[in-house]
């Protein structure tokens, strides 16, 4: 999912009942209209009409299942700082957004700096990731990786 920023990124106004709306939705994303009506206390088409509208404004972007890596023998969480020539970064970041691997990919300020988090089933996938396929895109100039150790907090939710 190529995230571009677009000139149409403009913020939405919503309310207090659409921040409760969110919240609740972080916490239990398969929560039914007619439950999340009683939470909040207005009536089930109201909620999904409202709903439907912080999907259309593209404040909720998607729905998606958490997956807690260790379940699916995913044991190595790595963060990686790639330093990229600048003639070279757009391409190399479309590149890397399509790898499976690559969880999340941020252009971060400095010399042109990409910040990568990847999952891999071990150290030797991470490996051969970066052997046959990072360390051979056109510019890459450096990486950096930094391998989880242990994980307190990851975003789910938001403050609102």
């Amino acid at each position: 999912m190529n995230h571009h920023r677009s000139s149409t990124d403009q913020p939405v106004d919503i309310d207090e009942i659409d921040r409760k709306i969110i919240t609740i939705l972080n916490k239990n994303g398969r929560i039914s209209y007619t439950d999340l009506a009683k939470d909040i206390g207005l009536s089930r088409v109201a909620v999904q009409a409202r709903i439907n509208a912080l999907i259309e404004n593209e404040v909720i972007e998607r729905f998606t299942a958490v997956i807690n890596p260790a379940k699916i023998g995913i044991t190595v969480s790595a963060f990686f700082n790639v330093e990229v020539e600048p003639k070279h970064l757009q391409e190399t970041a479309d590149q890397l957004a399509e790898e499976p691997f690559v969880t999340s990919l941020y252009h971060m300020t400095g010399p042109s700096k990409l910040h990568m988090h990847g999952l891999f089933i071990d150290n030797q996938e991470m490996e051969s990731f970066l052997k046959d396929k990072l360390y051979n895109m056109p510019g890459i100039m450096s990486v950096d990786c930094q391998v989880l150790i242990t994980r307190y907090k990851s975003r789910m939710g938001m403050r609102l």
